[in-house]
């Protein structure tokens, strides 16, 4: 066993560590991601992306300059204290640069624009609010009022619901597909601006939600579009990229 930290005379050993971390649910993200590294690093160096000498020493240079590791010595202190050699830290480096290189061949504008033309009405948007309530007497109630009144919906989201997002007057924000319940998310996409919808149940069962429309977005290949489907075009590499390897937990 290797200690990672004293407290007294208490040495916080590798297996308890790896116990909290798996405990508290941390673990099996921790662990995915350095899989994910793994894969794209090898996928670089089948595909022979280069890195270059001095690219590393550029790499390398803006890390210690980010923590104020001006001199060779600070440098050495600071991996010295974390138990890492030089060696390993270069090795450090050059991986994330694989990975960088790597990552930005997949999902370049002509992927992105092509797979946006393919899957457009996915990225359509709606601006919601919502009003929940404990009671679904209270829920109908306020959307019997809503439906004569329905300029106060937020003044009446303020007053009476019950969700964090009272204080902006119920409104959620911009909602891409996806965000909602599908129950939910099917009707909201299909009405119109300025539309009540519900009361619905919420997830939990615990309390009753009513949606307000407020507008409509069509789909539009925006950088916030093309950021997820970038995301979207990396996860489906990786995906492949796993089937190609034999993964085990240990």
């Amino acid at each position: 066993m290797t200690g990672i930290v004293r407290i007294d005379n208490e040495v916080v050993d590798t297996d308890e560590f790896i116990r909290v971390l798996k405990l508290t649910g941390q673990f099996e993200g921790l662990v995915e991601q350095i899989v994910r590294d793994k894969l794209t690093v090898s996928a670089a160096k089948k595909q022979r992306v280069e890195v270059t000498d001095d690219e590393i020493q550029m790499r390398a240079d803006q890390f210690r300059r980010v923590r104020s590791l001006h001199r060779a010595a600070d440098m050495n202190r600071y991996l010295d204290a974390l138990a890492v050699s030089l060696d390993e830290f270069e090795a450090f480096i050059i991986d994330t640069l694989y990975q960088e290189k790597m990552l930005a061949r997949i999902g370049n504008d002509d992927e992105v624009e092509a797979y946006f033309k393919l899957h457009s009405p996915r990225f359509d948007s709606v601006e919601v609010s919502h009003i929940v309530l404990e009671t679904p007497d209270q829920a109908k109630e306020m959307i019997s009022y809503l439906r004569d009144e329905p300029e106060s919906f937020a003044e009446m989201a303020r007053e009476h619901s019950i969700a964090d997002t009272r204080g902006a007057g119920g409104a959620i924000g911009r909602v891409l597909r996806g965000s909602l319940a599908p129950e939910i998310e099917a009707k909201v996409f299909n009405a119109a601006a300025g539309d009540l919808l519900g009361p619905f149940a919420t997830p939990s069962g615990d309390a009753w939600e009513i949606f307000a429309v407020t507008e409509r977005h069509p789909a539009a290949l925006d950088a916030d579009v093309a950021l997820e489907i970038r995301r979207l075009l990396r996860d489906a590499w990786l995906h492949a990229r796993a089937q190609e390897h034999v993964i085990e937990a240990q």
